[in-house]
């Protein structure tokens, strides 16, 4: 770009572009005729005075000031990371002559514009506003405000297949960017131009994140996506499955509290409620999920602040009635909590059904590559903003790359958990049929104890099948061993399919008879089926089977 010298600090040669001036393209009609959903608005403030907004901009002209790509280049790396220096739209005035001060400052340049190819600029900073997003230009500090009200951009969105691509992203993310995929803002802090400006967002005039551990654009796309699906208010993203329950948990339940929960769940989680929460004062009633009774037993005898459990349970799938459980909680005044990983928002929309508040371990489906840590809590503003505010305290952010990461696998999500959902259930009604088989548990066959409520709540079963080999430790260590497309490895819900033995994953510093109190047998399989292909995987099941 050939800069010329100017008589203002900014103002753009643009003689190199002969003629014609920079065009900014029209934004398209997503609405398809319905009110739906709203354009974003184009608007410049020039001079910081008249404000003109323009629904059909046709051209906009931009002024940079000298060495603008050498120094918004730094500062791009400085501010905003992956952002690149083309993506940031500085400043703008409109060349249109229908507009008050804009017609009377073209007119006043007209002359001088016929002489030299110069276009004065205003002397005072410019903003960009394009829907809810706003970069303020102040010199070269670029800032990233308004970062709210971002649901509006998938209203016109019908389907779960659309939200997992653009929700949080079309339209509606608070980054300044004509790029397609979400630009990973890198940075630990954020600046304030003045101490007026900080005094401003002390006083919640100003919108900023100020520090890295209270939020970053990248993160918020992603928890605006996660709401989206969820149905939900509000979405608090953490740095594992586990940082997001026990933060919950210390959020929610007071001092001397009580909550309930159900005996079959992922380990660690029922360590922190024996464990740590005693250490508060805080009480646990331990039910069957099917329990209604001993639920309403718990409530009608304590005082209790949460009932929480995973619907379905890791490592036996059972279900939650989660209507039911809802009403009976909150009768007594008691918050509902249900720990979705193994459904994915997509099979089961727990807030619907009545919950509070859905939690998930998003390193699982949600992220699906088996590449990256993080959980979420997703419910009203009210009891996200309680969990966010202790979160803020005790730490365990995301970073933005891996922030990245999820966005990323979010959009094959919808495809991902068809494939899955499909595998699992054929594999489960082949592996109940086999002879070397002794049981299996997944909420998709009737055999299942709660399979008449995961049929009300779910639209799939998920990619997780339960079985009971046909012998002892030695013979199932062998069968898992035959195996040939499935790592041996924790954790589940990626493209990869995983396979193992939770007496040994998980349960191994357990003595067998101990493993038996929380129902882990020997000859337990937990089977993550991926995305390969169903008849390679029925291929080498059935042959690690048959060499047992």
């Amino acid at each position: 770009m050939a800069v010329s010298s100017c008589s203002s600090p900014k103002l753009l040669s643009i003689s190199s572009f002969s003629s014609s001036s920079f065009e900014c393209r029209s934004d398209p009609d997503y609405s398809g005729g319905s009110a739906r959903f709203e354009k974003p608005r184009i608007s410049a403030r020039v001079m910081g005075t008249t404000t003109a907004s323009f629904s059909g901009v046709s051209s906009l002209i931009f002024r940079f000031p000298p060495n603008f790509v050498r120094q918004l280049s730094t500062k791009a790396r400085r501010n905003c990371s992956n952002i690149g220096v083309a993506q940031i739209v500085a400043a703008s005035w409109s060349n249109s002559s229908g507009s008050g001060s804009n017609s009377a400052a073209a007119a006043a340049s007209g002359s001088a514009a016929a002489a030299a190819p110069a276009i004065p600029a205003p002397a005072l900073p410019v903003d960009i506003v394009t829907g809810d997003e706003v970069a303020v230009v102040d010199g070269l500090n670029v800032q990233l405000e308004a970062l709210k009200d971002m649901k509006k951009e998938a209203s016109f969105l019908s389907s779960d297949g659309s939200l997992t691509i653009h929700a949080g992203e079309r339209l509606g993310r608070g980054i300044v960017t004509d790029a397609i995929t979400t630009p990973v803002v890198n940075t630990s802090a954020y600046f304030f131009k003045k101490t007026a400006e900080l005094i401003d967002f002390k006083e919640k005039r100003h919108t900023s994140f100020e520090y890295g551990r209270y939020g970053n654009p990248t993160t918020v796309v992603l928890e605006e996506k996660i709401s989206a699906l969820e149905g939900a208010e509000s979405t608090v993203i953490m740095a594992s499955g586990m940082c997001a329950s026990t933060v919950l948990l210390l959020a929610l339940v007071p001092a001397g509290g009580h909550i309930v929960t159900t005996t079959d769940c992922y380990r660690k989680t029922r360590i922190f409620i024996e464990t740590v929460l005693p250490k508060m004062g805080i009480t646990a009633t331990v039910i069957d999920p099917a329990d209604m009774e001993g639920l309403e037993s718990a409530l009608n005898n304590h005082k209790v602040s949460l009932f929480f459990t995973e619907s379905p349970t890791n490592p036996f799938l059972r279900c939650v009635d989660i209507k039911l459980v809802s009403e009976l909680c909150h009768r007594k005044g008691a918050l509902v909590c249900i720990d979705g990983t193994f459904a994915t928002p997509l099979n089961q929309k727990a807030l619907s059904l009545g919950a509070d508040l859905v939690l998930h371990s998003a390193t699982k489906f949600i992220g699906g590559h088996n590449d990256v840590l993080a959980g979420c809590i997703s419910g009203s503003e009210k009891l996200v903003t309680q969990v966010r505010n202790l979160h803020h305290v005790l730490g365990g952010t995301l970073n933005a790359n891996a922030a990245y990461l999820i966005i990323r696998g979010m959009k094959t999500l919808h495809l991902r958990v068809q494939q899955q959902n499909s595998t699992a259930l054929r594999m489960a009604k082949i592996l109940e049929a086999h002879p070397k088989v002794k049981r299996v548990h997944y909420p998709g066959l009737p055999s299942h104890p709660e399979h008449h409520i995961a049929t009300k709540q779910m639209t799939g079963f998920g990619g997780v099948v339960s079985f009971e080999v046909d012998g002892d430790l030695v013979t199932t260590i062998k069968f898992i061993d035959a195996l040939k497309i499935p790592y041996i490895a924790p954790s589940f819900g990626g493209c990869e399919s995983i396979v193992d033995q939770p007496a040994i994953m998980s349960y191994w510093d357990l003595s067998q008879s101990e493993r038996l109190k929380y129902g882990i047998m020997d000859n337990l399989v937990r089977f993550s089926f991926g995305v390969e292909d169903f008849e390679d995987l029925k291929t080498d099941v059935l042959q690690a089977l048959d060499s047992i």
